[in-house]
């Protein structure tokens, strides 16, 4: 697999101008839209552990994308984390409920993906739950119009059969993810483990990008025939 040295700024002026060329083609996007020949909404899944920070490239993206005219709303995964009651019922450090029972994948089915297929509103609830309060966020609906980007950031995001149009893998090597986790969060790499045998991320991805040194990535660019 060969990777090219890159910086975040530039992948994310490389990501947008993938983005813009695939609008320019399709209209916006094979989504179709809101009715009345208006364009659809793309939407980009950026999968990392938490210490790959996938924000930072998220907010780059985002950056990228308004001034060209291109509407965005970033939904962090954390934001549709379940209620501690259902997180915990198997313990604070169980893997397998981090694995398949943290996230709350339904609700973000319904509350932003849902708005976004084909003939959709818009109408995007940013984020659900607040694991400090473990109580809802109670945030307004955001209005995403069609021709927009949706950019949707966190951790174990591929292998749901999420619509993304396209998708990014941040990956860390397991002695880069052990340094760069919080001790308090060590218990989770076994979980981040399982899922890199399991899914697959790095070849389910359209883009991987390489980030053991946070100050140097690499990628691959944009690969034809994939996707997750």
């Amino acid at each position: 697999m060969q990777l090219e040295s890159i910086t975040w700024q530039r992948m994310a002026e490389r990501l947008a101008g993938h983005l813009d060329d695939a609008a320019g083609v399709n209209g916006v996007n094979d989504n179709g839209g809101g009715g009345g020949g208006e364009a659809g909404w793309q939407r980009v899944g950026i999968d990392g552990a938490p210490a790959a920070r996938t924000a930072v490239l998220a907010g780059e993206l985002a950056d990228v994308l308004r001034p060209r005219g291109r509407p965005v709303l970033v939904v962090a995964a954390e934001g549709f984390l379940r209620p501690a009651s259902l997180r915990f019922e198997f313990g604070r450090e169980d893997v397998g409920s981090y694995l398949g029972g943290w996230y709350d994948t339904a609700a973000l089915w319904r509350e932003v993906f849902g708005p976004t297929d084909p003939g959709g509103s818009g109408r995007v609830l940013p984020d659900l739950w607040n694991p400090a309060t473990d109580r809802a966020t109670r945030s307004p609906y955001a209005e995403l119009p069609p021709g927009g980007v949706l950019i949707v950031h966190g951790p174990l995001l591929l292998g749901h059969w999420f619509p993304f149009d396209l998708s990014v893998h941040i990956s860390l090597s397991p002695g880069a993810l052990a340094r760069r986790t919080e001790e308090s969060a060590r218990w989770t790499l076994p979980a981040f483990a399982r899922y890199e045998a399991e899914t697959g991320p790095a070849a389910l991805a359209d883009v991987l990008v390489r980030a053991d040194d946070p100050r140097h990535p690499a990628w691959t660019g944009p690969r034809a025939g994939h996707g997750g």
